[in-house]
């Protein structure tokens, strides 16, 4: 009997009561070090307690707290050839895909969506670092694209979250193609007289960088943000000099005339909101709607022998 209460029993009670704790519960910030609770993390908008800096941050989540409500429509992305030039390196393009898309629950690097921020209708893109670095091939040309059309048909302004390495390699020179395609885009804004936000995340480099990124009528960067064309080691390495402290950050960058703003991300949406309804030359925002007279009953003092004042008394 004590070989069965005392090895037999708690064994059967241990695997009916065992618990799975997930391990994506803590996470390390890269500038202190301090361990952050997922769920705080989320709620300041992936921005560190401790030191404030930005970590990154899916387009899902960016829009559901930027759109009123959280309530965005996501626009249909024209989708291209998948790997059209066979490439193939350690592992093939159509497996790099798949485990990208695995990884993140997207389709690919870029999610466009339409919706109202601070009652302002906008159309919003925003590029995933985590799906292949965000790198820019032929269905991010077709994002851009089909933001653009979209904006142009609802007469709508454009706000543009940038995050990325550069051009895809796998997609060869159809990547770089989508330079071009992008800036066709931009200049269709212009010519309709809408409005185009880039907002440069962390990090900003290479072709997109080159292209649509530094194309906005308003320019604004998130703090401490990585925004350049080619990386500071790789400079460092062929000037053969120590370059400044900070260089190519954004606050260097505002510095020195490339950036309009860099703006802390839980007070962005704010900011966007101002400066949208400025370009579109529509009113103030409204920043809290206050309830019709007599929708809220008002209490007044008891008449002397306890009782409320009645309703007309109160509507009066």
């Amino acid at each position: 009997m004590n070989w069965i209460t005392n090895y037999v029993r708690p064994r059967i009670n241990s695997l009916f009561s065992r618990r799975e704790v997930p391990e994506n519960l803590w996470t390390k910030c890269p500038e202190c070090g301090t361990m952050l609770f997922h769920r705080e993390l989320a709620e300041n908008l992936n921005v560190c307690t401790s030191c404030d800096h930005h970590l990154a941050i899916t387009p899902r989540a960016r829009f559901t707290a930027l759109f009123d409500g959280g309530i965005f429509t996501e626009v249909k992305v024209p989708e291209p050839i998948v790997d059209p030039l066979g490439f193939k390196d350690q592992k093939k393009y159509p497996e790099r895909l798949k485990a990208a898309q695995k990884h993140t629950g997207e389709k690919e690097a870029m999610l466009v969506a339409e919706g109202e921020v601070g009652r302002t209708p906008i159309i919003a893109a925003a590029q995933d670092f985590s799906f292949m670095g965000g790198s820019m091939g032929m269905y991010v040309g077709n994002a851009i694209l089909a933001a653009a059309e979209r904006a142009v048909a609802l007469k709508r302004p454009l706000v543009l979250f940038s995050a990325a390495g550069g051009a895809r390699m796998q997609e060869g020179i159809l990547s770089l193609m989508q330079m071009p395609r992008t800036i066709v885009a931009v200049q269709m804004l212009k010519e309709a007289n809408l409005p185009y936000v880039v907002v440069l995340t962390h990090p900003t480099t290479g072709g997109v960088t080159a292209s649509y990124a530094m194309l906005g009528d308003v320019q604004i960067a998130e703090p401490n943000a990585l925004i350049c064309f080619a990386g500071p080691r790789v400079i460092e390495q062929t000037i053969r000099e120590k370059l400044p402290e900070g260089f190519q950050r954004a606050e260097y960058l505002l510095e020195h005339g490339m950036l309009d703003r860099v703006t802390h991300r839980k007070k962005l949406r704010e900011e966007l909101v101002s400066i949208l309804r400025m370009l579109m030359r529509q009113s103030a925002p409204v920043v809290a709607d206050l309830p019709p007279p007599g929708a809220i009953p008002v209490t007044l003092p008891d008449a002397g022998d306890g009782a409320p004042a009645p309703a007309e008394a109160q509507q009066a």
